[in-house]
């Protein structure tokens, strides 16, 4: 059967942003990880793929060992949706320390509690408490 898998792709940092996420959503797991050795094309330890869960949705994650120029964009974000106004407040500080709020926490007429930052890879997140 087809999969469709939301992929993130960064130049060295998916470790250290999966050590984030993976702080951040409780039972996230690590379903498959292949990381470059010495003979590349990636920096040695570098994520080739990965699979990873957080919040019971399945993402792949690399290292491109070839720059771009590109990085993300929020016009695909990751919706974190059904929130404990607790967890709310954990994920908008974790997730925009050192980011960008491109939405402060507010209620916007359509949440009691919404926010949309960018994290410090340039990950795009909207945060929502119903």
């Amino acid at each position: 059967m087809t999969q469709l898998t939301p992929a993130l792709m960064f130049e060295g940092r998916a470790a250290e942003a999966l050590d984030l996420y993976f702080s951040l959503f409780p039972g996230a797991r690590v379903i498959g990880r292949q990381e470059y050795g010495p003979d590349g094309p990636g920096a040695p330890g570098t994520i080739m793929t990965a699979e990873v869960e957080l919040a019971g949705q399945r993402l792949r994650v690399s290292d491109s060992p070839i720059p771009h120029a590109f990085t993300f964009t929020p016009s695909l974000s990751l919706f974190v949706d059904r929130l404990a106004l607790a967890d709310f407040e954990r994920l908008f500080t974790g997730l925009a320390a050192g980011g960008e709020v491109l939405m402060p926490p507010d209620t916007y007429g359509f949440s009691t509690h919404f926010a949309w930052v960018n994290d410090r890879f340039g990950v795009s997140w909207q945060l929502n408490v119903p």
